[in-house]
């Protein structure tokens, strides 16, 4: 896919980009990136935002049953990974937002904290300041309807979220089918309770997609501090001795610089801020050597570390039609393969329409429920093919190569498989199309396993938040061994969380406007009984 821009860069100023310097640069306008940037605008801060995309223009985007449209689309960066041995040689397909809001303006729009565990696991790690009680209020601060019982109405947040009060017969079947199973019912986004089955929450505002963008930063475009350049090459940060004092990017065919007076901070996602790392010099010395890339700093950690959720589609046709108020993605549930883990880690959702693997069959009407692996242990990376911006990295995730991983989603598809067939969806439950009724012995299911898996598109970890030498970042998200460096996105993430990555990359850019500015919130405590 060719990289480079075929549209006209844009200024939301009269003050042309390159000249003079701002106190802030922010690289990438998506997910965390417009929520950092809203929060320094608010503070005072003269901001520069640099965005590869364009405007959230794409009508498809607004549009939530319109979501498919945006894969392969000028709003798509449409990578692709490595083959992966482990699933028959396929080559994964990862689609990542080229676009104002970034992967929250083409996402499925389910808003999940991820289990209070996750963030203590983190801060166990290293993470000091990551912890529940550290988090939560930053979560909190987001969101515009309170999700926890109790909350003051008048600390709304941008974002709004929103549960489902009207779901359509279909998610309510397989709710009761679930609870027949075992699993009780929860309201799974909030964080305290998470094994379980939940009916969904989801970033929309009269019945329209709530981008980070269209909720944080569209406020304030205009704002005199504030400039935003769409539709640029960022080619390397600008190092003078140990210090990032600003960005070399190109908008128009013309290179500029851009100044920081403070910080630069990278929100560039978990693809292209170790990507920007790299071309900056700063990553493992001996492949950037080999690239011809000067070595600014020797910093083994940039681009390992990758994992996401991954997720196998299981497709029955429906005896009924579906309504289109139930097409969309509206309950999921979450289950521990085993009893002694601390959090679940699996995580199949509910989709009301086909959407069986590449190569199956597509009934005319149908349901598919997505087995899921939520806490994989497999460990990729990420890394240059050359030193051209426009060309993307190479991406090796390496599933399965931790054999545990593929048992667990074998587990996972037994146990949809065993809800969906539950008394309660009896109603809905026609024949099974993928797998199919042929397979049933374990050694079968694996092989599905392999020829179906997809990626949930929840990647992480690339530039890890640590405080080991393989760390990217340390707990205030600063790039270990240079001054004036933040990276802040779904990258500094040491594990992905349990749950889609949407609230927790907004919980990170919340914290992280807080700590460039020298300030933090009180901890707070979520209610145990949730």
């Amino acid at each position: 896919m060719n990289r480079k821009s075929t549209t006209r860069a844009t200024f939301t100023s009269a003050r042309q980009a390159g000249v003079g310097s701002w106190d802030d640069v922010v690289v990438g306008a998506g997910t965390a990136g417009s929520v950092v940037v809203r929060r320094l605008v608010d503070a005072g801060r003269r901001v520069l935002v640099l965005e590869a995309g364009g405007w959230d223009e794409h009508p498809a985007i607004h549009d939530p049953a319109r979501l498919l449209e945006l894969w392969e689309s000028t709003v798509d960066w449409g990578y692709w990974t490595e083959p992966q041995p482990e699933c028959v040689g396929r080559r994964m397909y990862w689609p990542r937002g080229k676009v104002v809001g970034g992967c929250s303006s083409m996402n499925g729009m389910i808003y999940v904290r991820g289990c209070a565990a996750d963030y203590d696991h983190w801060a166990y790690q290293g993470c000091y300041g990551w912890d529940w009680s550290s988090v939560l209020p930053y979560f909190r601060r987001a969101e515009g309807h309170p999700v926890d019982p109790g909350a003051p109405d008048e600390s709304r947040g941008p974002l709004p979220v929103v549960r489902n009060v009207d779901p359509s017969p279909l998610a309510v079947a397989f709710l009761r089918a679930a609870q027949q199973w075992g699993l009780p019912l929860v309201d799974a986004g909030r964080g305290t309770a998470c094994e379980g089955v939940s009916l969904t929450r989801r970033m929309m505002r009269a019945g329209r997609r709530a981008s980070a963008w269209a909720s944080y930063v569209a406020p304030v475009v205009g704002h005199p501090n504030l400039t935003v350049v769409t539709n640029v090459v960022v080619h390397h940060l600008v190092v003078e001795r140990d210090r990032v004092v600003g960005v070399g990017y190109s908008a128009d065919g013309q290179f500029h610089r851009a100044y920081a007076e403070d910080e630069v901070v990278v929100c560039a996602g978990v693809i292209g801020s170790p990507q920007l790392l790299l071309l900056s010099g700063i990553g493992p010395a001996a492949h950037l050597a080999r690239l011809g890339v000067a070595v600014r700093l020797d910093l083994p950690g940039v681009g390992e570390n990758l994992h996401d959720h991954l997720v196998v589609p299981l497709v029955w046709a429906a005896r009924q039609p579906i309504p289109p108020s139930g097409q969309g993605l509206e309950a999921h549930l979450y289950w521990r393969s085993h009893p002694g883990l601390a959090v679940p880690d699996t995580q199949p959702v509910l989709m009301g329409f086909p959407f069986p693997p590449p190569g199956w069959p597509r009934p005319e009407q149908g349901f598919t429920v997505m087995a899921g692996l939520d806490r994989p242990r497999s460990r990729g990376r990420l890394w240059l093919r050359s030193p051209d911006p426009d060309e993307p990295p190479a991406l090796d995730p390496r599933i399965y190569t931790e054999p545990h991983d593929l048992e667990v989603m074998v587990d996972s598809v037994t146990m949809v498989r065993e809800i969906v067939g539950q008394p309660a969806m009896h109603a809905w439950r026609g024949q099974e199309i993928t797998p199919g009724p042929r397979v049933r012995d374990r050694a079968r299911v694996r092989e599905f396993v392999r020829a179906a898996t997809l990626s949930y598109h929840h990647q992480v970890g690339t530039c890890r938040m640590g405080i080991d030498n393989l760390a990217v970042v340390d707990p205030e998200l600063r790039v270990r061994g240079v001054v004036g460096l933040r990276v802040a996105d779904a990258s500094v993430m040491p594990e992905v969380p349990t749950g889609n990555t949407t609230a927790p990359v907004v919980m990170i850019g919340e914290k992280a406007a807080d700590l460039v500015l020298g300030r933090s919130m009180p901890p707070e405590r979520g209610d145990p009984s949730a």
